[in-house]
């Protein structure tokens, strides 16, 4: 090389990167086979990288594995026509110390690639074939990852309110209709039943429909109050045997006459907690309520409790139709069913369960549910002793925990008329 020549390189050289400091982006240079042989100094500020560690294949090496193939047929493109090729791609920065002072894991940043091929003969004797600027987009990219989280949300939210429309229209229009037609039939002379029975069974059957409609419109109400962290908790000393007596003698008729067993084991727990006590009956109800909906005639409905430390464990078993394995990670999701047609076998809105995680988690406890399809299902409610220790934060409520799998007692068995419809959360 002359040493005309050799100034005008190092002339080209200097211009390159002052260009490159002025405009902050990284400017490198590529020979014809792919390799770097110049990087400018913005490789220190935008990714913390020196400039030799992308010499040659040093800036292959670094490219995250996924993106290489992207990265190499850029640079095979763009060797072979006159036009800017962009691409973007993960290239390791940095390294992340663990407690035993090596770097397994490796930080990615995010960089956008624009390469374009030099015209042959553009500087004598240079050995570039291609030139390209690199810039950090990870910043970009983070916000991008969040707006698209915001979208997801946002359609999630919309789809919410679709299955809120869809469940409680339905639930709804059913006992509405019974109240319209059977109050019409009692107030034209022309539809009225005569005998006086017969006019209490339509009385009595409005009666019930307008009961269930304020059960719905209740739970809507609780639901929301507790997302918006309105729910009012008044702990309370109470004896936990009678309120569990009380409670299954509520639904003690209900379950006679589904031909169920509901049983109540020994408590081998604490006879008083504090907490609320309507919050409490709430929960009991909710779940022996779903156990007798979902267990075929001839089944078993057992409730219990035992001490874990300052914890009381309530438990709920039934022998039932069970939980999908594949339903299990979706329970205590308002509305969610998990068959939501309008010809299911099961009525309910699907927000039993999400009002009882809601009130188990403002009382300081948690909920496991263990639950196999065609073998049964047990929900156990873990509760502190005394709530008015526990003060739940604003975050969002805890998940329910789910296991896939049951084993009965021994002494409980399975009815043999068995409902193949899955059970509905």
């Amino acid at each position: 090389m002359t040493e005309v020549k050799r100034r005008k390189q190092q002339s080209y050289v200097v211009h390159a990167q002052i260009l490159a400091d002025i405009i902050g982006d990284v400017v490198l240079r590529y020979d014809a086979s792919g390799a770097v042989i110049s990087v400018s100094d913005s490789a220190r500020a935008q990714f913390g990288l020196e400039p030799q560690d992308l010499l040659g294949t040093g800036l292959f090496d670094r490219v995250h594995v996924s993106d290489r193939v992207a990265y190499m047929q850029a640079i095979d493109e763009c060797g072979s026509r006159d036009a800017t090729v962009t691409v973007t791609l993960r290239l390791r920065s940095a390294s992340n110390a663990d407690a035993m002072g090596t770097y397994p894991e490796s930080v990615f940043s995010w960089a956008e690639m624009r390469l374009h091929r030099l015209p042959k003969g553009a500087m004598d004797g240079d050995e570039a074939a291609l030139v390209g600027v690199a810039r950090n987009v990870t910043e970009a990219k983070t916000i991008e990852s969040k707006l698209e989280a915001a979208r997801a949300q946002a359609e999630s939210a919309s789809s919410w309110k679709d299955r809120l429309l869809a469940n409680v229209s339905h639930e709804l229009r059913t006992p509405l209709n019974a109240i319209i037609g059977f109050s019409e039939m009692l107030c034209r002379t022309d539809l009225a039943p005569g005998g006086g029975a017969k006019q209490r069974e339509y009385a009595g059957i409005i009666n019930t429909s307008a009961e269930h409609l304020l059960s719905v419109v209740n739970l809507i109400l609780d639901m929301s109050k507790i997302d918006a962290g309105r729910f009012e908790i008044s702990p309370e000393p109470f004896e936990l045997a009678p309120l569990i007596a009380a409670c299954c003698d509520m639904l003690r008729l209900k379950a006679e006459a589904g031909g169920i067993t509901l049983v109540r084991a020994p408590l081998n727990c604490a006879s008083e907690i504090v907490a609320d006590k309507r919050a409490f009956r709430q929960v009991l109800i909710n779940l022996l309520s779903n156990a007798v909906k979902f267990t075929p005639r001839g089944g078993q409905v057992v409730i219990g409790a035992d001490m874990s430390g300052e914890m009381i464990h309530l438990s709920i078993l039934d022998t039932g139709i069970g939980i999908a394995e594949d339903h299990l990670p979706r329970l205590g999701d308002p509305f969610f069913q998990a068959r939501a047609s309008y010809d299911r076998l099961y009525e309910g809105t699907g927000l039993g369960l999400s009002l009882v995680r809601g009130l188990v988690s403002l009382l300081g406890g948690s909920l496991l549910v263990e639950s196999a399809a065609e073998v049964g299902t047990r929900v156990t409610v873990r509760l502190p002793v005394d709530c008015r220790s526990y003060q739940r934060g604003d975050g969002p409520l805890p998940r329910i925990e789910t296991a896939p799998r049951l084993t009965l007692p021994a002494g409980l068995s399975k009815p043999t008329d068995m409902n193949q419809e899955k059970r509905i959360a």
